[in-house]
């Protein structure tokens, strides 16, 4: 089911900058509006705390690390 709904010149103009592409529907880029609007759940939280820990440990590679590694 869809729904028509009214919005300014300048709110339209908005929403085209946020496509991600040409032919992207305006459903697509509020669906990914609010999906980011979302709060994280805890298996993304403790997630992200996890990363946090391992990076201030000093567990991680730099970017020039890893192209060395790849042979780039």
């Amino acid at each position: 089911m869809s729904t028509t709904i009214q919005i300014s010149d300048e709110m339209r103009s908005q929403l085209n900058g946020l496509k991600l592409f040409g032919r992207e529907t305006y459903n697509d880029v509020l669906e990914r509006i609010l999906e980011d609007m979302q709060e994280l759940n805890e298996k993304t939280k403790n997630e992200i705390v996890q990363a946090i820990k391992e990076i201030e440990s000093g567990h991680y590679k730099t970017h020039e690390e890893v192209r060395k590694e790849l042979g780039f």
